[in-house]
């Protein structure tokens, strides 16, 4: 934080500027934002970069209801520190370490930020990190929302999870432990990311994209998980046991115009639902804390371990650099120190 007058405090921010390419993206100083009834402002220790703030920093989403246009703060998920509560908020205490999502999508990138409430939970009692903490509790609570609420994961089933090793899949299998799911398999795009990768996320196996869907031979799972889309979508049917759930969860493929077989799910009797946690959690806060709580014990038993690189905010633009040739294998978190 710095003081430029008496009365005006300035917070560090990455600001996208325009839509386009990485080099939008510059580091400025804002005004310190203050909660309003029911929020909390957090002082920002680590901001993680996911896959959605690059399309929103494209302009991908620009057409989707809601979505902020320039200029605007990109970032979702944040780990810090209570800074200040606003009137109505109880269970938080200044200098707790706490971790939030967003309900905006936007604002993570920044050294101060404010979260509804209900959005943020404690690890104060947890042995997590906040680089940790933000790398996998935010995705693996959407996880625990779209395996029980959406795909209702039962006790037993098996589990597939495309882009097992992105930042929002890399939730998946652990989540899916926890939920008791029998077998947990992830597929990769490149066969030596396949090879070198069960060690560190609780799957079973990983196998390369490319060779499905023939690869499984005659298995077939219970749930699909894809935030990758294109080939690999409609592949996903071929995949379903009778009674199946495809859960549509992003489209890192970048395919816009890929369309599904609508008779195929007829025939294979299985069930397609998509699943964006900025359109579905809004409608149903009351599940949010307790996937907070989930994701929080999920990555203390060890079941959400991935690799973390940290840059500070001067290195945004090469981290969405990173991110747009997937030069990664794991997450990357931004943090507000130089």
């Amino acid at each position: 934080m710095r003081y430029v007058s008496e009365r005006k405090i300035l917070m560090r921010a990455v600001q996208a500027t325009a839509f386009g390419g990485p080099d939008v993206l510059s580091v400025t100083d804002l005004a310190d934002p203050i909660p309003g009834p029911g929020q909390i402002s957090i002082d920002v220790s680590h901001s993680a970069v996911g896959l959605v703030d690059v399309l929103m920093r494209q302009g991908m989403l620009s057409d989707h209801p809601g979505t902020p246009q320039p200029p605007f703060v990109p970032g979702l998920e944040v780990a810090g520190t209570v800074r200040a509560v606003g009137d109505g908020v109880t269970g938080f205490t200044v200098g707790e370490k706490v971790v939030s999502m967003s309900r905006s999508g936007t604002g993570g990138y920044a050294s101060v930020y404010i979260a509804d409430a209900h959005l943020v939970a404690s690890f104060e009692r947890y042995d997590i990190d906040p680089a940790t903490a933000v790398a996998m509790v935010p995705n693996g609570a959407m996880a625990h929302v779209a395996l029980t609420s959406v795909a209702h994961l039962a006790k037993g089933e098996s589990v597939l999870v495309h882009g097992a090793l992105g930042g929002f899949s890399a939730a998946f299998p652990g989540i899916a432990r926890q939920l008791g799911a029998a077998r947990v398999v992830g597929t990769v795009r490149r066969s030596k990311d396949a090879a070198a990768s069960v060690t560190q996320l609780p799957y079973d196996e990983i196998v390369c994209s490319a060779d499905l869907p023939g690869v499984f031979g005659d298995e077939k799972f219970d749930v699909v998980i894809d935030p990758v889309g294109g080939e690999v979508r409609t592949h996903s049917l071929a995949l379903l046991k009778p009674g199946g759930r495809l859960v549509v969860a992003g489209n890192a493929s970048g395919d816009w115009d890929h369309k599904l077989p609508s008779n195929q799910m007829w025939l294979g009797s299985v069930t397609v639902a998509g699943f964006n946690a900025g359109a579905y959690l809004p409608a149903r806060p009351q599940l949010v804390r307790p996937a907070l709580d989930a994701a929080l014990e999920a990555a203390t038993a060890g079941l959400s371990k991935t690799a973390i690189d940290v840059l500070p905010f001067d290195e945004a633009v090469l981290a969405h650099e990173r991110m747009e040739r997937r030069d990664l294998a794991g997450r990357i978190v931004l943090t507000p120190d130089s």
